[in-house]
């Protein structure tokens, strides 16, 4: 069985958390809060956790930083790490070639400190271009050769620094032979959702939902694992609509999909980057990570009747759990 074999049968049918970054408010990583959090994560049934995604603020964060982040997940999870690799925000204004180059060193760099797979971010400078299709394919080849792993793709909405990926560019990628799968995340964007899941479907890669907003209907239209940022606190929320589905319980997954969409609907809405500040203060409310260590200094600044809706969503989702307990 090849190493990209192995890790689908590890992933399929699983929620795999972006994880956060906790931060104190100067923007220093909060090591000894991150460590906590990683064993609460490690404590919670699933398949894996991304590191260096867009909920960790991968992109934002000093190469020193990186490498402490995903050191110390290595050490405290025993499932897949999943790591992201792209252009980091400090190299915004470099030549496209040098930061095509940062991707690939990201990805080696993941590689050397143990990851177990990479996710190519998207570069949103090869929208638009004529030859983009074929950029970003040799991208990923390229991330492959250096860093030896399964790498997966990602079709990411423009809000977070994407842009749509064509049918044909999906279908190129996972034809080639690194390719575990690809992660689709178009936040609110239905037929570009099921259009990504078509292009999927002819590979036996992984399908791997993002849609935060649209988790239970991805499912329904061809995703089959999970790796979202809404999991990042309360995970038990996103597994149970997955596990649902999975097992044919219909009655289960309408209930657990509207959970979850209550959730989503507190978190994930304008303007959207605030979702990682809704997310750390979901994890204060779970205990996961401590208030002094959930500031994110890269996000819009957010009024406090967005934190007491987020809590008075997760209290009335407590209270359906004790009463049906």
């Amino acid at each position: 069985m090849s190493a990209i074999e192995e890790l689908a049968g590890r992933l399929r049918g699983t929620v795999l958390p972006a994880v956060l970054t906790p931060m104190d408010a100067s923007g220093a990583v909060a090591l000894p809060a991150l460590r906590r959090y990683a064993e609460r994560i490690a404590a919670e049934r699933v398949g894996g956790v991304a590191v260096w995604a867009h909920t960790g603020r991968g992109l934002h964060l000093t190469a020193a930083d990186r490498r402490r982040v995903l050191a110390l997940w290595r050490e405290t999870v025993d499932v897949p790490v999943v790591a992201g690799a792209g252009v980091p925000r400090a190299l915004r204004g470099a030549s496209l070639e040098d930061a095509e180059d940062a991707a690939v060193a990201m990805a080696a760099e993941a590689a050397e400190l143990g990851a177990d797979a990479v996710m190519v971010y998207p570069v949103a400078r090869h929208h638009g271009l004529p030859d983009a299709v074929e950029r970003a394919v040799r991208l990923h080849e390229r991330v492959a050769r250096a860093s030896g792993l399964p790498v997966f793709g990602f079709f990411l909405h423009a809000e977070a620094g994407g842009y749509p990926y064509s049918p044909e560019l999906i279908r190129r990628l996972l034809d080639l032979p690194s390719a575990a799968g690809i992660k689709i995340a178009t936040l609110d964007r239905a037929v570009d959702c099921q259009d990504a899941v078509r292009a999927a479907e002819r590979s036996r890669a992984l399908i791997v939902t993002g849609e935060d907003r649209m988790f239970g209907p991805s499912l329904m239209w061809g995703a089959d694992t999970a790796l979202v940022g809404i999991a990042a606190a309360r995970a038990g929320l996103t597994a149970a609509v997955l596990d649902a589905w999975t097992a044919g319980d219909a009655a289960g997954f309408l209930r657990a999909s509207g959970r979850l969409d209550r959730f989503a609907e507190v978190t994930f809405h304008a303007p959207i980057e605030g979702y990682v500040q809704r997310m750390l203060w979901a994890a204060v409310w779970e205990g996961a990570i401590p208030e002094e260590a959930a500031f994110d200094p890269y996000g819009p600044p957010l009024p406090d009747a967005e934190r007491r809706a987020v809590v008075t969503c997760l209290e009335r989702l407590a209270e359906e759990d004790d009463a049906a307990a």
